[in-house]
């Protein structure tokens, strides 16, 4: 289909990992293995959260949201790639294509700035932990999750309308499991030199920038924590921040390498391979990398299979009651 004003009407092909029939059972197999433990894991880590009104601080407010997003962030690629496997159809239509690539960019940045809020928390309390409380109120928390979601809103809209003025040619194999920005201009055959500025302009101030921030908030922790006498405390002030600096370095490292690598020189299916690692991979491991050292966390689970497991068994014995 050459350029003009009837591209709402054309179909992408995700063309995804491989299209040799015997590998599609284990990449179904494989990726449908690992959505329902993102998703799984992070409802759990949710449920644990809001059932334990011990854990109602801004951490745990600021790791249910994470949660939450992360679920919403990884149902936008996996299920749709579930379906073409079980298909054997990589068709994915121009408005499907449009909407997805907007509910990822939203939901990505969303994660990228929840991260940051997350950094942002632990620097108070590790910094300023006499005013923790009175600076992380509950108003300051709900206002940072807002506006990290009004922010990510705006960027993923002006990306999707941006693309949509983009006028598509015959080839429309997109390398990848999912539509991605990237990938989606080099298919252009109008000119994309708007769409390739405000691209890498968006990710360096947006991801770039929280990036800045949460090397700021880690670099005054660790001279707060060098600074404490107590051995002791030195590591639980440190295993505090443990955990959300493994998701960070995951998150962020595959994320840059994909989005500000040279498009001549990098492989589109090493991107693609990359994009697993911060679509699927990171919303995955969250739930196990905050709760496996977190001993409020264990708790919170045990009580709430001790509670399921109760009501369990007084809705079996009423049942069996004539």
């Amino acid at each position: 289909m050459g350029p003009g004003n009837d591209t709402g009407t054309a179909e992408f092909l995700l063309l995804g990992f491989s299209e040799e029939p015997e590998l599609q059972p284990l990449l179904f197999g494989l990726f449908l293995s690992m959505y329902l433990v993102a998703v799984l894991g992070n409802l759990l880590l949710m449920l644990a959260v809001s059932s334990d009104s011990r854990l109602h601080t801004p951490m745990y407010f600021f790791l249910s949201n994470l949660s939450l997003v992360d679920i919403c962030f990884t149902s936008t690629t996996v299920p749709k790639m579930l379906v073409n496997i079980q298909t054997q159809s990589n068709v994915i239509t121009y408005k499907g294509c449009i909407t997805q690539m907007y509910f990822l960019t939203l939901f990505g940045g969303w994660d990228n700035f929840l991260l940051t809020v997350m950094a942002y928390d632990r620097y108070v309390a590790i910094c300023h932990p006499l005013h923790y409380t009175v600076i992380m109120n509950p108003r300051l928390c709900g206002l940072l999750v807002l506006v990290s979601c009004i922010i990510s809103i705006l960027n993923s809209l002006l990306h999707s309308l941006m693309v949509s003025r983009l006028s598509f040619c015959a080839d429309l194999e997109i390398p990848h499991f999912f539509c991605e920005i990237k990938q989606m201009i080099k298919l252009a055959c109008s000119d994309t030199f708007l769409n390739d500025t405000v691209m890498y302009l968006t990710t360096g101030l947006l991801a770039g920038g929280p990036l800045a921030g949460i090397l700021y908030s880690y670099s005054r922790i660790v001279s707060s924590i060098s600074g404490m006498s107590s051995a002791q405390g030195k590591y639980k002030a440190f295993s505090t921040c443990a955990s959300h600096l493994s998701v960070v370095s995951l998150f962020y490292c595959t994320v840059l390498g994909v989005y500000l690598s040279s498009g001549p020189t990098h492989s589109s299916h090493a991107s693609a391979t990359a994009s697993v690692m911060y679509t699927v991979v990171t919303p995955m491991l969250n739930p196990f990398i905050y709760s496996l050292r977190n001993k409020d966390i264990k708790v919170a689970l045990n009580r709430f299979f001790g509670m399921a497991g109760i009501k369990g068994t007084i809705i079996l014995g009423l049942k069996k009651c004539p």
